[in-house]
């Protein structure tokens, strides 16, 4: 495919990506505001500033974005951080994070990859440079920024096995993309050597940013919290007369009825085991509750708990979570952690938060977004594979009634996580080198 064509089907079928907009704001309002910035259309202009853009597409890379957000404020006190995403949850995660910094952080959302709207985008913000966070290459994106004389960076980046074979079917138009950036910061080897495959000029292998992301005191507290609520040993060891405790971590579509049904079906469970399932989109935790009530197993939602000042009811079996910006609390609340978007070919999600708490981990046959970091902590003694849900209930069960294997695991996390640290560090000076 070349640009032109490209072009064409973005003419032809903006129609249909607006009202898919519009669709989606019925399950998630949140895709109905700012509607304008997604079509290039701003209001009072955004310039007079020294800009350093960061695009983040949704939570995962907005949170992975945080020491690097830190990092460049500190390092250039005069300039601002304009970030960008493609969702609301991307969004509030960013206003969460960054908020603190006052109007030296902006956002907006990414406007629909067509020229013209990325041109208004670009005079609007007048952005030093754009830093693209993991695998968000776009191909206009890029030469609109070449156009313009903006230099472009793709940091913490990944691409795996079938990404690069998807990318292989737009031919020449991602060569091309590839070929214009000024560097790519990977995180693997693997990463790096795919990314060179398609023609990227300069790649350097920097690690993962997620470990440099710092646990949150406050985040914590609030895992305590919840664990007084639910009844469980605040000191997370629930051999004692605590609820031994399973979080299930941003489950997918099709994951939690597996779970549901393996965990409904378990011969014999833990004495007072609770299941807290946090889905990954917030439009499916009224879905997902409804599934685990199907089932007839007992019911509660973490946005109800503790409102009153009461433990949760000792016959509640599933615990559904059901707030955002949340996640470390979970964590730091459960005895041990099934990372989602594994027992289904998706790819799974991030396991480092899971190990940077220091507990066990658990994780499915598909990983292969997280290759190298999934390898690296069952290797390391921090996580375990699983070939489906049963297995998963499984050694879950084994971990929680076995004190010492589950803290020796938890350790071995902790170990894990602290060791891969740097690569905010090693990302940001070359960064340095591109920024004027």
């Amino acid at each position: 495919m070349n640009r032109p064509t490209y072009n064409l089907l973005w003419r032809l079928a903006m129609p249909l990506v607006l009202a898919r907009l519009w669709w989606r704001g019925l399950r998630e309002s949140g895709y109905r505001k700012h509607w304008n910035e997604r079509r290039g259309h701003y209001g009072a202009r955004g310039a007079g500033w020294h800009t350093l853009w960061i695009h983040a597409v949704s939570v995962g890379e907005t949170r992975a974005a945080e020491p690097l957000v830190d990092a460049l404020m500190a390092l250039y006190p005069n300039s601002r951080i304009l970030m960008t995403h493609m969702t609301p949850t991307g969004r509030a995660a960013g206003h969460e994070l960054f908020a603190r910094h006052g109007d030296r952080f902006v956002q907006s959302y990414l406007p629909y990859d067509t020229v013209s709207k990325l041109t208004r985008f670009m005079r609007h913000f007048t952005p030093r440079i754009c830093i693209l966070m993991e695998t968000e290459v776009w191909p206009n994106l890029i030469a609109v920024c070449k156009t313009r004389g903006i230099t472009v960076a793709l940091v913490n980046a990944r691409l795996s096995e079938r990404s690069l074979r998807r990318a292989g079917r737009f031919g020449r138009l991602m060569t091309q993309a590839a070929a214009q950036l000024s560097l790519v910061a990977a995180q693997t080897e693997r990463d790096a050597s795919r990314i060179s495959s398609l023609g990227a000029p300069r790649v350097v292998i920097t690690g993962n940013i997620k470990f440099d992301v710092a646990v949150p005191a406050a985040a914590l507290a609030r895992g305590r919290f919840l664990r007084q609520r639910i009844n469980a040993d605040a000191d997370g060891d629930s051999g004692g007369a605590g609820r031994p405790v399973l979080l299930c971590a941003s489950t997918r579509e099709g994951e939690e009825a597996l779970i549901l049904d393996a965990f409904k079906a378990m011969p014999e469970r833990p004495p007072g085991m609770l299941l807290l399932l946090v889905p990954r989109h917030p439009q499916r935790f009224d879905e997902v509750a409804n599934l685990a009530g199907l089932r007839g197993l007992r019911v509660a939602r973490r946005s109800t708990l503790g409102q009153d000042g009461a433990d949760l009811d000792s016959a509640v079996e599933v615990l559904v979570g059901d707030t955002m910006g949340e996640m470390v609390a979970y964590y730091a609340a459960c005895d041990c952690a099934f990372i989602g978007g594994s027992l289904l070919p998706l790819g799974g999600q991030n396991l480092i938060e899971a190990c940077a708490v220091g507990k066990p981990v658990l994780i499915g046959a598909h990983t292969f977004n997280f290759a190298v970091a999934s390898d690296e902590a069952v290797a390391a003694g921090a996580a375990v594979r699983v070939v489906d849900a049963a297995a998963m209930l499984a050694q879950a069960r084994q971990l929680l009634l076995d004190t010492m294997t589950r803290n020796s695991m938890g350790a071995a996390a902790f170990g894990f996580a602290a060791a891969h640290r740097g690569a905010t560090t090693r990302t940001v000076e070359l960064l340095q080198g591109l920024i004027y």
